[in-house]
């Protein structure tokens, strides 16, 4: 199976989207000439290309793609070529308007944007097959094919009459009988009972809360629906070029996909990353990113996509200061990318992303990102040699699960305060800032490589994950789950008592009184900290050790932290600092120490292979001792015992023996 390192060859790729379609022609041969001098060795070319390669139905318009890709690689500049496919001509929606989506209300989703699919519709697939097919055969032996990037950012949701025809299918192949598919919905309640599986439509709106397994059922399918439409791409292309790897780009904690499937499915993972950069926090959402997606490909992956400046979607885009997009990208590399780009080359002068940054922005070849990105790429060529293909090692994993995930989004919960991926985002921040290397597994992994395994929630747990989690604490791992966890089955049936029996007797509870969520403001007192978001009435079993209890209120002295042996579990939201110094605490009783002791705040230290890599996400400059002498591969200087890093300053270090 090709894989990223046959793309890589030993390099960092480094480059991003290309679209020349929206400029001149004589424009190109400027690209390449910037392109080169900024050290860019790989462009996607295609993603929104449809419209100029078959602007009628069935016509094939290849001239102007063949001279872009005669000249890329006449200039050594290898290509991620795009089957087109994620934005449809207006054509198809005029002649097709089956192929349009509708909305959960009926509507349709006309053409003028993007993603106007349905992915269950036939004729969408035919068309995207056929032309899928020419371009592989075109392009399958050109020089500069480097990786196949199919469609972009999938993303369609669908409520269509070819959708529910397909939903159906789905099901039956799934539950195999109506009378399953009734006990798994619970269909008994609100004489929801199907008779007939024609019966059966979408969740589309409806008078009041809709089935909650009906809904987990149809993001199930969806995911799956649109994986057919990926896989449909990828196979017509790997017939062609077996030796040729495949991907498509995630969007990071987009629930819409089960990125744990799909990543089974690419040989390459990768994925579009934007933090905010006046998030305080964005370096750690970044590195928590780059962790989950290092999971999902169980190596080295691809940032697909990134922001040189200010993005156009937020409320307000703010610009990336000097140093920040260096910053984030070599702290990718440092956890584990061997791929680094952008969405996109040069900046769009119209069209709705004519706002979005691009490497080369509208400030020209002497704006400060353009000159920003040449440093990137020079510093990438020093490092790559040494650092692609190798792994980043960790003790720690987050157990993060899509299944969950859409059954925590549920109408009719205890709290729509409470988010899914905020927690886990927290969590990971816990570990972050402590200077822990961590992972990401599902709940039925093999566990047994970690010291520790962390659930910040998981509400809807199957019952071969339940026994993972319960088999891992067992037998001597460190388990640290948080409040609201194995409450409900796979088809989301809530447990007898609340919690399923096993994980009670694993971290001693006798019972679940009552959930008792917090209000927005609101907190609840505990032994040295104060919980927020989140509160439980616990009766333990007398086999656990109440490590912190409720102080006032409703829970007076009943355990907000509880520990047994090696299963501890935390019952409300520790606000940050509290949090950190709980799960350092475990950490520590499992074994795990940092990547680095004593860092200042703000300096992240990541190992990858034999380089250490130090990135200060503050902005001031800071000293920094280390253990021993090392040679930093960015300026070919030498320390002995400590360094200095500028604001967003950056060292990736080799070892030097003594």
């Amino acid at each position: 199976m090709p894989s990223l390192h046959d793309a890589a060859r030993g390099r960092i790729l480094f480059g991003g989207d290309y679209n020349p379609e929206q400029w001149p022609e004589e424009v190109w041969a400027d690209d390449v000439r910037l392109m080169k001098e900024a050290g860019v060795n790989t462009v996607t070319v295609g993603v929104f290309s449809w419209a100029m390669i078959e602007p009628r139905p069935g016509a094939r318009e290849f001239g102007w793609l063949d001279r872009l890709m005669d000249l890329l690689a006449a200039n050594g500049i290898g290509v991620v070529l795009a089957t087109p496919t994620s934005s449809p001509p207006p054509w198809m929606g005029a002649l097709h308007p089956e192929t349009l989506p509708r909305t959960e209300d009926g509507a349709v989703v006309n053409y003028g944007s993007r993603q106007h699919f349905c992915p269950s519709s036939p004729v969408y697939r035919r068309y995207a097959a056929a032309l899928t097919e020419d371009l592989a055969a075109r392009y399958a032996d050109h020089p500069a094919l480097t990786v196949w990037h199919i469609n972009n950012e999938y993303c369609t949701h669908c409520w269509c009459d070819e959708t529910a025809a397909h939903f159906r299918r789905w099901l039956a192949s799934r539950h195999t009988t109506l009378e399953a598919l009734n006990d798994a919905w619970g269909t008994a309640f609100w004489s929801q009972r199907y008779d007939t599986w024609t019966e059966i439509l979408p969740p589309r709106r409806a008078q009041y809360i809709r089935n909650p397994a009906q809904e987990l059922d149809f993001k199930r399918f969806t995911s799956d629906a649109l994986l057919e439409c990926y896989t449909s791409e990828r196979d017509i292309v790997a017939r062609h070029t077996p030796h040729i790897p495949v991907t498509t780009n995630f969007m990071p904690l987009w629930s819409g996909q089960d990125a744990w499937a799909w990543a089974e499915q690419e040989d390459i993972v990768s994925v579009d990353v934007y933090p905010d950069p006046a998030d305080p926090h964005g370096g750690q959402y970044n590195a928590m990113l780059a962790d989950m997606t290092r999971s999902q490909a169980r190596g080295p992956w691809m940032v697909m996509e990134q922001a040189a400046g200010a993005v156009n979607w937020r409320d307000v885009n703010h610009p990336k200061p000097a140093g920040l997009n260096r910053l984030w990208s070599l702290q990718a590399v440092a956890r584990g990318a061997d791929a680094v780009c952008y969405f996109q080359w040069r900046q769009s002068r119209q069209g709705a992303e004519k706002f979005h940054s691009g490497m080369l922005s509208h400030a020209g070849e002497e704006g400060r990102t353009f000159r920003e990105v040449r440093r990137i790429g020079s510093e990438l060529a020093l490092v790559g040699a040494e650092v692609s293909g190798t792994g980043v090692s960790a003790e720690v994993a987050v157990l993060h699960d899509w299944d969950a995930w859409w059954s925590s989004t549920q109408q009719g919960r205890p709290s729509s305060l409470v988010s899914y991926t905020e927690l886990v985002q927290a969590w990971h921040r816990g570990l972050w800032e402590s200077g822990i290397s961590t992972e990401f597994a599902r709940p039925g992994a093999d566990l047994s490589a970690y010291r520790m395994v962390l659930v910040p929630q998981l509400q809807l747990l199957g019952d071969a994950a339940v026994d993972n989690l319960v088999a891992y604490a067992r037998g001597g791992g460190t388990l640290v789950c948080g409040f609201f966890t194995g409450v409900t089955d796979a088809d989301d049936r809530i447990r007898p008592g609340g919690m399923d029996v096993r994980l009670r007797e694993l971290f001693g509870i006798r019972t679940v009184h009552e959930w008792w969520p917090l209000d927005a403001e609101a907190t609840v007192e505990c032994d040295g900290f104060r919980g927020t978001l989140w509160s439980e009435e616990l009766e333990p079993d007398g086999s656990a050790e109440t490590v912190a209890a409720y102080r006032g209120g409703e829970l007076d002295g009943l355990p907000a932290v509880l520990r047994k042996g090696t299963a501890w579990y935390v019952s409300t939201l520790p606000g940050p600092e509290a949090l950190r110094g709980l799960l350092g605490r475990a950490a520590a009783v499992a074994g795990v120490r940092p990547v680095l002791e004593g860092l200042p705040a703000g300096v992240e230290a990541v190992r990858r292979g034999e380089l250490l890599f130090l990135l200060n996400h503050g902005r001031s400059r800071v000293a920094v001792e280390l253990p021993g002498r090392f040679t930093d591969l960015l300026t070919g200087a030498g320390t002995d015992g400590g360094l200095e890093l500028d604001r967003y300053g950056v060292a990736v270090l080799r070892g030097v023996s003594a």
